[in-house]
């Protein structure tokens, strides 16, 4: 009886994890414009990513969900199996790798930037903002600079706004809109309107997820080759952005 029990149990777990398998939750921040963000007039995620994994999922024959994570625990939470992919603008570093898988980078490596109320900002000695857990702190903290972590990128921007900081340092595609639409406002800094940093965006799963990995690496290659994926870049990041080649 027991033999029979731990047959039907083995089989259950066999059965869900295959169902698992075809449907993917992808966790996002949401709050990221415009990798990601919550559309005001449905409520549901949207962005560069809501498109570009829409379309992955499609790919891979894998029907997907998403969920919104805040930032700070998105990686502890993507270990402890509360969604299976990480698609929130985040760069593929050493140090994630250590803790997390990551796909082929689904954006080329785009730039950061520094960007505060004067042009001539003491980035280098002075306060800087940036969101916590990011490349962008990780650079400042070995900078010099005094660095003010806050959990969200808006929060980083008023910091800069109230001065509580000199500056805020952080990826330039989303730093672009900020600039362009605070009417003089928000300035960037002196020769630090570009600064190369990370290998790439791509989406972070579990170490043990080598077949997901494998199913989404896929279907990235298949973007890059057919050229959708740069025509969703454009579309998202303007003619101008950086392309795959």
């Amino acid at each position: 009886m027991k033999k029979l029990m731990l047959a039907v149990a083995t089989l259950t777990l066999a059965t869900t994890g295959a169902m698992a398998q075809d449907t993917v939750r992808m966790g996002t921040e949401g709050a990221y414009p415009p990798y990601n963000f919550v559309n005001d007039s449905t409520g549901e995620v949207d962005g560069f990513e809501r498109d570009l994994g829409d379309e992955l999922c499609a790919r891979a024959e894998l029907s997907c969900t998403w969920v919104k994570n805040d930032w700070d625990s998105i990686i502890p939470n993507l270990v402890s199996s509360n969604y299976d992919t990480i698609m929130a603008g985040m760069n593929i570093n050493e140090e994630r790798k250590e803790v997390i898988d990551f796909t082929q980078p689904y954006t080329p490596a785009m730039p950061s930037a520094y960007v505060a109320l004067a042009a001539d900002a003491d980035i280098e000695g002075g306060v800087v903002a940036a969101q916590t857990s990011t490349i962008q702190a990780g650079h400042v903290a070995e900078s010099g600079a005094t660095l003010l972590e806050y959990a969200t990128p808006d929060e980083t921007v008023a910091a800069v706004r109230n001065g509580e900081a000199d500056a805020v340092f952080a990826d330039k595609d989303y730093l672009v809109p900020l600039v362009e639409q605070s009417g003089g406002e928000l300035v960037w800094v002196d020769g630090f309107d570009t600064v190369p940093l990370g290998e790439g965006i791509g989406m972070g799963l579990r170490q043990s997820d080598a077949e997901l990995k494998e199913k989404f690496d896929t279907a990235i290659t298949s973007m890059k080759e057919d050229g959708s994926l740069n025509e969703l870049i454009k579309k998202w990041f303007g003619e101008e952005a950086m392309l795959f080649e």
